[in-house]
């Protein structure tokens, strides 16, 4: 039995108690000839997952339909009958709202159901992007709230967007995706079901989308990989009710990131594809040089050399074109040196080490923000242990975990670890410093 966390988020939403809703359930019931009796236990319940008998369900819609003046119906509240068809107003864009504001409620909740699902794989994976992709647009995003979102409160999301990015990249996503988690909760969620015309609307969302991927960078940053992608499709559905499609396919990169992580290379590369053909001149150079260049490191995987390189030219070709001031916000991770970055460990699984060299160490030149250069370095690391230099690598492993002390981030700490396993495995005259160092920053408590 799983807790019904929408019943529980609308609940919040309407402000109305347990015993409140069980008294109100009461009320309706004699309206109807039913002589009930529920306390606020039986609330308790339904929350936990049991299933109210008889016309209670309705009910409840009734109330909360009264309570918050706009229809509510059985799959809003969590208690539509499995097997049956979604009433049409759970598939329209308020009823995602709905769904995902619940998410954000269970975030921060903790919910073990919701922070250890796994990531869904085939089908599911696949078509958040298709729905991205293809028709039907939002018409019309306009909705009818108690609060009237201004240009001041999208700013506002704009802003914190950039500033837990800042975080994220300075204390790692397990440290920043409380607090973004609580910004969604408290000050987003609102803004999503206040009033709003379609033009405000599309703002609206489009800021909301920029800061729920960022809340699942945190999340994937966290090893929470099931909700980090849960995030992601949020994200995407959001872009598409903002009609940019750049959003999109920037969502879309970090879906190719997860997917190349999980080990879903074929994934990755179908995505990469969905995001350049679908946002068409909307994408701007620093993200078409990052999706070409997770393409190759996929390609590479998969033992296709010769798709990797096509895809590494591209990568670089994009690269050149960038032209700072001209990206938005969310594109501010393509910094000088990311794609060399990328490109060095697609060369290096193609087994082109001096190459693979040569692009690392050219990453490492260019300036990157703190967690930037931890995985910058431990590339350039593990490319000098592939190539014997066991010395050299160790010196690069000791900056790398200066560097990476104070994190708290699990990638990074996935990163330390290979590399402390392949120094330790060299037996160089300094892996001891470079280990303990290593270990000095895994100490830190996540």
């Amino acid at each position: 039995m799983q807790p019904n966390t929408l019943l529980d988020a609308i609940l919040d939403e309407a402000g109305i108690s347990h015993a409140g809703l069980a008294a109100h359930v009461n009320q309706a019931g004699r309206s109807r000839g039913l002589a009930l009796r529920y306390e606020h236990t039986a609330v308790a319940r339904w929350l936990k997952g049991q299933r109210p008998r008889g016309q209670v369900p309705d009910l409840i819609c009734e109330v909360l339909a009264a309570r918050l003046q706009r229809p509510v119906t059985l799959d809003d509240i969590g208690l539509g009958l499995p097997g049956e068809p979604a009433a049409p107003h759970g598939t329209t864009l308020s009823g995602f709202v709905e769904r995902a504001t619940a998410l954000w409620r269970s975030d921060e909740q903790q919910r073990p159901h919701i922070l250890g699902a796994p990531a869904v794989t085939g089908t599911p994976a696949v078509m958040p992007v298709w729905e991205w992709e293809n028709p039907p647009e939002d018409v019309d995003v306009s909705r009818g709230g108690r609060h009237r979102v201004s240009m001041a409160d999208i700013e506002m999301l704009r802003a914190a967007r950039a500033h837990y990015e800042q975080m994220y990249r300075k204390a790692g996503g397990v440290a920043t995706r409380t607090r973004i988690v609580g910004f969604l909760n408290s000050e987003t969620a609102p803004l999503l079901r206040g009033s709003y015309t379609d033009a405000t609307g599309r703002q609206l969302h489009r800021a909301t989308g920029g800061l729920v991927a960022v809340a699942g960078i945190c999340a994937y940053d966290s090893d929470a990989h099931g909700l980090a992608q849960r995030y992601f499709h949020q994200a995407l559905r959001l872009a598409k009710a903002s009609g940019d499609r750049g959003l999109g396919a920037y969502v879309i990169a970090l879906l190719v990131n997860q997917s190349l992580f999980m080990r879903e290379y074929r994934q990755a590369v179908a995505f990469a594809e969905a995001a350049l053909r679908a946002a068409g001149r909307q994408i701007t150079p620093a993200l078409a040089s990052d999706l070409y260049a997770m393409q190759a490191k996929a390609y590479a995987h998969l033992g296709d050399g010769s798709s990797a390189l096509s895809c590494i030219r591209r990568a670089e070709q994009a690269a050149e074109r960038i032209r700072r001031g001209h990206e938005p916000d969310e594109t501010g991770y393509v910094q000088p040196g990311l794609v060399n970055v990328q490109v060095a460990e697609a060369l290096l699984s193609l087994g082109d080490l001096t190459a693979a060299r040569e692009h690392a160490e050219a990453a490492v030149d260019n300036p990157a923000h703190d967690r930037g250069r931890v995985h910058r370095l431990g590339m350039l690391s593990q490319i000098e242990l592939r190539q014997g230099n066991a010395d050299k690598a160790a010196v690069t492993a000791v900056e790398m975990a200066e560097r990476a002390r104070g994190m708290e981030s699990q990638r990074l700490r996935d990163r330390l670890r290979a590399v402390r396993e392949h120094l330790v495995a060299s037996g160089c005259a300094g892996t001891a410093e470079a280990a303990e160092l290593i270990d000095g920053a895994l100490r830190v408590p996540l």
